[in-house]
């Protein structure tokens, strides 16, 4: 752990927020990591979820949880710091500590120890005999006092390997040390023994043994010192070439967390997108099934109707006939009353339960299928280097399509409920909390807190987009010219009314008969408006996630023009703008 120490840095597990080691971290989908705590707060009380760093915004907030696996590093990397600090002053900065070379002397050869010599007095004080005691060990240094007894003449003196060595007074004159016993020049070294001796030493105890002069081995002891110095300097190279290495797989390792990172979220947004798409689109051909079904069970209501209607007054000319007297018309009469009606043998007919979803299950089930094939090729092989981008899908192409219809669409004041406030550009209506004092014009709405479009709309395909973030209810789509504008108003296809409503900030509805409800799990910020007039279709689309959610199919025969209602202010929680934003294409 304390080569980890010695590279990682504090930044690395630092909270952006609170400027402090993480405590409960989590990952945002962007893949920044905060305290739990403090990216709670962060977001708490905003309209909008964006990252503190890369500001990327979220429609809805993420559903966070604790990063168990930073959490565990952290704490890890907490307490490997405090040990760390502890000993920072045995190394430099993180390098090679200062007891590193005296651990290292503590494997090697014991040095000699001192022999207790008598020092000449006609020696120098500053006189130094370096001698090594074993190779691989450092020399061993005598220095001479200033003061002794005189060491008597010095014989020629023979080796036991044949060695002479004569101690003259030039020999004394170069300061050697001696022998405390035998008061002779230590210059001999047995390397049997590793002790520093003088020859009477020699030829008393160290009889056949392994002797040199100090002088040579000392020459060998040079040779040896070079040798051990470049192994140290290996070791050391060693050790550097491999801090560097761990801190390059630390690098990887962060390239790899965020490249993982990106292909989860880029994977499972894919799925959770195609999901919601689906669930969309079942929706739509549901409603659409559902109102087919109604309207044939409508008109067989009618045709059976009808028919009783035919039998019940055969039923009564039969009664009526026989009421009479006379012979010679109940004769003439019974034949034509007789034989029932032509009618319908209703007996094989019943309303179609299909609600034509099977398409759309099957579709969904390939894209699951797809993902789970993804899914075990990341499980076995990872992401790839480079995370490419999801495949456009079949909505995201569809609201392009549209987009290319946008028109510039203004409000008209004219038609505008008194409580309306308009900017001046006509592009933004919200509620007041009174009435203004207004004329009271056939155009204009009185009870229903509504504005109409100024551009009229009568043939080919139009588009605009409309900003609702923030607001908790509102409508939004088209209405015919001659709509009823004063009292109270039902709002259907039937009465000339096409759009969506939002109530409670979560309560998505499209005014059919009866209204219809529609689960919308990605809120949007900004609603998109299609009107294809020859084909009779009103659509709207969530701008932000590029999902279709509902289209209207009807018959026009009159001119429309785009509806707003931004509803009430409720007291401030609803005052919110209704703002037609410029049209940007979707990539």
């Amino acid at each position: 752990m304390s080569i980890y120490g010695s590279f990682l840095s504090d930044e690395q597990f630092q909270c952006s927020i609170c400027l402090d080691a993480f405590i409960n971290p989590s990952s945002t989908p962007c893949g920044h990591s905060f305290c739990m705590a403090c990216i709670s707060r962060y977001w708490d009380g905003s309209k909008v979820c964006q990252c503190p760093l890369c500001k990327k915004t979220f429609q809805k907030r993420p559903d966070l949880q604790i990063n168990r696996t930073l959490r565990e590093i952290t704490d890890q990397f907490r307490s490997m710091r405090g040990v760390g600090r502890e000993k920072k002053s045995e190394g430099a900065d993180g390098g090679i500590p200062n007891g590193f070379f005296d651990e290292l002397k503590k494997k090697l050869p014991r040095p000699l120890p001192k022999i207790p010599v008598k020092w000449n007095h006609e020696a120098t004080a500053d006189t130094t005999l370096m001698a090594s005691s074993v190779p691989n060990s450092s020399p061993i240094a005598f220095m001479m006092p200033p003061s002794g007894p005189p060491p008597p003449p010095p014989p020629t003196y023979r080796t036991s390997n044949r060695r002479r060595f004569t101690v003259t007074g030039a020999a004394s004159s170069q300061s050697l040390p001696l022998c405390e016993i035998h008061h002779r020049g230590i210059m001999i070294y047995c390397r049997t023994d590793r002790l520093c001796i003088c020859p009477d030493c020699e030829t008393e105890d160290h009889k056949d043994h392994d002797t040199v002069t100090v002088e040579d081995q000392w020459r060998d002891t040079k040779a040896q010192l070079s040798v051990s110095e470049k192994e140290i300097q290996d070791m050391i190279r060693q050790r550097i070439g491999k801090i560097e290495e761990i801190k390059m797989s630390v690098a990887e390792l962060e390239l790899t967390f965020e490249r993982d990172t990106a292909g989860s979220v880029c994977l499972f947004s894919a799925l959770v997108s195609a999901i919601q798409r689906s669930q969309a689109e079942l929706m739509e051909v549901m409603e659409m099934s559902r109102r087919a079904g109604e309207h044939q069970a409508d008109a067989m209501i009618r045709q059976l109707e009808l028919e009783v209607e035919e039998l019940r007054r055969r039923e009564k000319a039969l009664a009526e006939l026989t009421q009479l007297d006379d012979a010679l018309h109940g004769v003439k009469t019974f034949p034509v009353l007789a034989n029932p009606p032509p009618a319908k043998d209703w007996s094989c007919v019943s309303v179609n339960s299909d609600l034509g979803t099977g398409t759309i299950y099957r579709s969904l089930a390939v894209q699951v299928e797809r993902f789970q094939k993804e899914l075990r090729t990341v499980a076995e092989t990872g992401f790839p280097t480079l995370v490419l981008e999801p495949s456009p899908v079949r909505t995201q192409s569809r609201i392009k399509r549209v987009q290319e219809y946008a028109v510039d669409v203004t409000m008209d004041c004219n038609t505008s409920h008194p409580r309306l406030i308009l900017s001046e550009d006509m592009k933004s209506v919200r509620c007041g909390d009174r009435h203004q004092l207004l004329p009271d014009n056939p155009e204009r709405f009185d009870r229903v807190v509504c504005v109409l479009g100024r551009e009229t709309i009568s043939s080919g395909r139009h588009y605009w987009e409309v900003e609702v973030g923030g607001k908790t209810d509102w409508d939004l789509g088209v209405a015919k010219q001659s709509v009823n504008r004063k009292g109270k108003i039902d709002v259907t296809p039937s009465n000339g009314y096409w759009f969506l409503s939002l109530r409670d900030k979560n309560k998505y509805a499209f005014r059919t008969e009866p209204s219809t409800d529609v689960p919308v799990n990605l809120r949007p910020q900004k609603i998109g408006v299609f009107v294809d007039y020859e084909k009779g279709q009103v659509s709207f689309y969530n701008v932000d996630s590029k999902i279709h959610i509902y289209t209207f199919n009807d018959t026009f025969s009159e001119c429309i023009h785009p509806f707003f209602s931004p509803c009430t202010n409720k007291s401030g929680k609803n005052d919110g703008p209704l703002i037609i934003t410029p049209v940007t294409l979707t990539e």
